[in-house]
């Protein structure tokens, strides 16, 4: 089984105050502290595609307007040892110019110095995606960068 870019490379974390929300290429994963012995019937996750809603024990941890649209159907969520919740949310564009600059519209941004950081990993995931035979998880990208890169010539 091979190893994604993300194991290898790692992720670029934006921390909240219930947690903390990171994005590959194709995927933003949200990763939610509730309370130790928290069980799934507790919890009450919808996806749509451009809105998402997470309630614990009745209190409204993420609500509103997604940063872009997603593959509802593809979402999903997840309890690990009844204290973290992870959602995956699977992005309808992917591609390296889908960098999100924030979980919902107006909340939970990056700040612009990780968002620069977050748009070079994602050029890099998308350089392996293309081109598989080399390996781009230890690479950087130097200077001032927006809006993701050149295409490498095919």
């Amino acid at each position: 089984m091979s190893t994604s870019f993300a194991e290898k490379s790692g992720y670029i974390p934006c921390n909240t105050e219930w947690g903390m929300w990171y994005q590959t290429l194709e995927e933003v994963m949200v990763e939610i502290n509730v309370e130790p012995g928290t069980k799934p019937k507790e919890i009450s996750v919808v996806f749509k595609p451009k809105h998402v809603t997470c309630v614990v024990r009745g209190k409204d941890i993420i609500k509103g307007e997604l940063f872009a649209t997603v593959h509802s159907d593809e979402c999903i969520w997840d309890l690990e040892d009844r204290k973290l919740l992870r959602l995956t949310l699977t992005k309808g564009n992917p591609s390296a110019g889908n960098c999100w600059q924030s979980l919902l519209k107006g909340q939970y941004l990056v700040d612009p110095m990780k968002f620069d950081q977050m748009e070079k990993k994602l050029t890099l995931e998308r350089f392996q995606s293309e081109n598989p035979g080399f390996d781009f998880s230890g690479a950087e990208i130097t200077g001032n960068y927006s809006g993701g890169g050149p295409d490498l010539p095919s």
